[in-house]
């Protein structure tokens, strides 16, 4: 009898097992009751870079002649091959998205776009398999209630991201499959240095420039993402995350992401009688981000020893001038300070001079070219910084 109970319900689990149905509703019971608090925990750890993403043509900031004449296209439903180039952090990537998203809403977005960092895949094989294989596929079609919120054009969009790391030979092929595929698939090439893009291809785009942003422009989204994460900024701060950033909205917003974390942010508040205690509460200094803050998130050197620095150039007797000089150095990269960052703060300091002549400020431009790209070749750190120093200090003393 025991035997037979056991059977039974040996039976009974078998059958619960391969009841696929019953296994179904079962992971959507325990995924339903999960889903609320994974999003939230993913809203909470999203990128504010991601987060604050324009999502339309119209939030994206300080491109105004770009998103003009894309939007005249969008309204007439028909796109050329477009090249996006400009410094980072500019929108280009932004732009493109938004458009897209525009063009064919978020079901077909997902067959009609293919977006490739070609930075990670640059080589001819990628444009032979990945890009070609997207480029002839059919159109997937979508409802007419779907078209009657969005244009859906009849082609596809290949973004590839970076395209001034492409090799030589794989923008060669591109331009081929350009030519051959493009009644049903546009192309769209993001890049920094347009010059670093052969021409053939580059011929075959429409070229749209993106500029650096202005500090006013920069200053009130910085400002306004401020507001609606609840951080606290010090009078100067906004203006010191963008020079930091130098025109890099990314890289500006992610400064403010790291200093937030230091403070401690405030969550966002909904209710009248929150905002004012929001209010209150900003005032209490010891929760702002400052402008020191910002400054050693985004590792700018101290103007006390830029200033070190400049004072030990001037002019006195060889010994004397490179003991000073030496022993500054050697304090900069013993507190780890990069090379790099050195060069663009004492270029600065020299440009800012008035005591410096011109015709000396030209000599010593080129000094600092030349170190610049020892530097970017991967030449030691101290020795160049040395040697840039003890050539001003010989140009001054001249």
């Amino acid at each position: 009898m025991l035997i037979a109970r056991l059977d039974e319900k040996r039976y009974f689990k078998m059958a619960n097992f391969f009841d696929i149905k019953a296994r179904k509703e079962a992971a959507a019971t325990n995924n339903s009751s999960l889903k609320p608090s994974c999003t939230e925990l993913n809203s909470n750890l999203q990128p504010w870079v991601e987060k604050y993403r324009p999502r339309s043509l119209n939030d994206v900031t300080a491109q105004e002649h770009t998103i003009t004449v894309l939007q005249r296209n969008l309204q007439s439903s028909n796109l050329p091959h477009m090249l996006f180039y400009g410094p980072p952090g500019t929108g280009k990537t932004s732009t493109v998205l938004a458009l897209a998203k525009e063009l064919f809403g978020p079901e077909l977005y997902r067959t009609r776009v293919l977006e490739l960092n070609a930075s990670d895949e640059r080589g001819i094989s990628i444009v032979r398999s990945k890009i070609k294989d997207f480029a002839r596929m059919q159109l997937s079609q979508a409802s007419a209630s779907y078209h009657a919120l969005y244009p859906c054009p009849p082609f596809k969009i290949i973004i590839l991201d970076e395209a001034d790391s492409m090799t030589q030979d794989a923008q060669s092929a591109l331009r081929r499959t350009m030519e051959t595929y493009s009644r049903i698939t546009r192309f769209c090439l993001i890049c920094n240095y347009v010059t670093r893009i052969i021409d053939p291809l580059a011929s075959r785009c429409s070229k749209f420039r993106f500029k650096m942003l202005s500090s006013s422009g920069a200053k009130d989204r910085i400002e306004d993402i401020a507001t609606k994460e609840g951080v606290a900024l010090e009078i100067g701060a906004s203006e010191t995350l963008v020079r930091c950033a130098e025109g890099d909205l990314r890289k500006a917003i992610t400064y403010l992401q790291s200093a937030s974390r230091l403070v401690g942010s405030m969550p966002p508040k909904t209710s009248v009688e929150d905002s004012s205690n929001t209010d209150i509460e900003k005032l209490d200094k010891s929760d702002s981000v400052t402008v020191k803050t910002i400054e050693e998130i985004a590792g700018v050197i101290p103007d006390e020893l830029i200033k070190r620095l400049v004072q030990a150039m001037q002019p006195k007797s060889k010994k004397a001038t490179y003991s000073a000089i030496a022993g500054v150095v050697t304090d900069l990269t013993a507190d780890g300070w990069s090379g790099t960052q050195v060069i663009s703060q004492l270029f600065q300091a020299i440009l800012n001079d008035e005591l410096i002549a011109d015709l000396k400020k030209n000599k010593i431009t080129l000094i600092f070219s030349e170190i610049d790209k020892r530097l970017i070749d991967g030449s030691d750190e101290h020795l160049s910084i040395l040697d840039l120093t003890l050539r001003i200090s010989n140009v001054l003393s001249g």
